[in-house]
């Protein structure tokens, strides 16, 4: 007779039915992941239990121990700076192009570390955030190494993540053969591989915006500011009001930033990435992509403390925004 895989437990207790199955404590999701990393898993035991996470929809406690595990598999290299704030990018951008990027950017200018980390490759009708670094000349990094040295010299690093976390990478490959996203999407953006102290946060639906905060407090995250971004991405949409819900050093904290504009915005009818470096260099004007490059940046420097009201983060960030071709560091080459 053969013995059960010790991995079978983690799949039944997930798929045992409506009534009889329930989600993972912590410490089971821990041992489950870290057996996933480990490649200690069968190839029909992942899809099963990628698959049923997904429908039931991951909890903070089996996400923030996804993250532990998967933690264990990064190499942190010993020379890293200080990392202010994580920003993580895995959606893409269909419908505007992403100002956020151009928001990090402002944010390195002033001196305020930003690593940020992503994928791309996906063919998909959508602008990556990878495909977007090489059209404004930034060199992605090859290590974590590299990133650290970015880090201390301009400020701003951005790493994919096959290159800090292959593991990972895998998992969300399985969406192809899957059909569907599965927790390894959440796990990407709450990794925060360099711990910086605060983190930014865009999701899609609503729902998971109490999923990623409260994920965060387990994992003892300082601070984080998690809301529904444009497309999925770190981005305000500055037609809408955003509800910001947040870390702040242990408490649970909910704040709704208002619309910028009384009335909506089109879609873009191209998204010709060329239109960033314009706006960055002041050769264009575009309301909406302004208001969404400063309204991002605003809810980063108040999560940051370098603005203690929303107002004045908001004004903060304008100023900033007037400012950048002033400034004497030059993130975009």
């Amino acid at each position: 007779m053969t013995a059960e895989h010790p991995f079978a437990q983690y799949v039944r207790t997930l798929g045992r039915g409506k009534k009889a199955s329930r989600a993972l404590t912590g410490e089971e999701a821990y041992r489950a992941m870290r057996m996933v990393f480990a490649e200690e898993v069968e190839p029909v035991q992942l899809g099963a239990f990628l698959m049923l996470t997904r429908v039931k929809e991951e909890t903070p406690e089996e996400l923030s121990a996804f993250v532990r595990a998967a933690r264990e598999f990064i190499a942190i290299p010993a020379n890293t700076p200080e990392v202010d704030l994580d920003w993580s990018s895995y959606a893409g951008k269909r419908r505007h192009l992403p100002w956020f990027i151009l928001s990090a950017l402002l944010l390195a200018e002033q001196g305020i570390r930003v690593f940020m980390h992503g994928m791309g490759g996906r063919q998909d009708g959508r602008l990556y955030t990878p495909e977007i670094m090489a059209t404004l000349g930034i060199h992605a990094c090859h290590s974590l190494d590299e990133a650290a040295a970015q880090l201390q010299t301009r400020h701003f690093a951005f790493i994919t993540l096959e290159q800090f976390c292959p593991k990972l990478r895998k998992l969300i490959d399985l969406r192809d053969l899957l059909g569907l996203r599965s927790p390894a999407h959440s796990m990407a953006r709450m990794l925060n591989p360099l711990r910086a102290p605060a983190m930014m946060q865009g999701v899609f639906h609503p729902g998971y915006r109490d999923i990623h905060q409260q994920a965060a407090l387990l994992l003892g995250q300082p601070r984080i500011a998690v809301f529904r971004g444009e497309g999925g991405e770190i981005e305000r949409n500055p037609d809408r009001p955003c509800l910001v819900a947040s870390v702040q050093d242990g408490a649970l904290v909910e704040e709704e930033w208002p619309a910028r504009f009384s009335s909506g915005h089109f879609k873009d009818e191209t998204l010709d990435p060329q239109r960033l470096l314009q706006l960055w260099r002041g050769e264009i004007d575009d309301e909406y992509a302004t208001a969404s490059v400063t309204g991002t940046a605003a809810i980063a420097l108040k999560l940051l403390g370098k603005a203690d009201s929303r107002e004045a983060a908001e004004a903060l960030a304008t100023t900033l925004w007037n400012d950048r071709i002033k400034s004497s560091l030059d993130v975009i080459r």
